[in-house]
């Protein structure tokens, strides 16, 4: 059985992944915030490098940057270096 790495990735890094993950899925905040299970003040504080997100958030980002096929993949790799 082959156990996945969490996505681990630190500020600024983190909030300049999630700005572009959000800006190319067309969503507001508010909005990814609510399909993350999150306030949009969480989100707006990861945008803005002030914390990063916690490991069950960054694994919820993971997916739905998987969901979103080769960018979403060019933004992992982008980012996680």
């Amino acid at each position: 059985m082959i156990i996945a790495k969490p996505l681990t990735i630190k500020q600024p890094q983190a909030g300049k992944l999630i700005r572009e993950m959000r800006s190319h899925l067309g969503l507001t905040q508010e909005q990814l915030a609510l399909s993350l299970g999150v306030t949009c003040s969480s989100a707006n504080r990861w945008e803005n490098t002030m914390v990063t997100p916690s490991p069950l958030a960054m694994q919820k980002i993971e997916a739905m940057l998987k969901q979103m096929g080769d960018r979403g993949q060019e933004l992992l790799v982008q980012y996680s270096h």
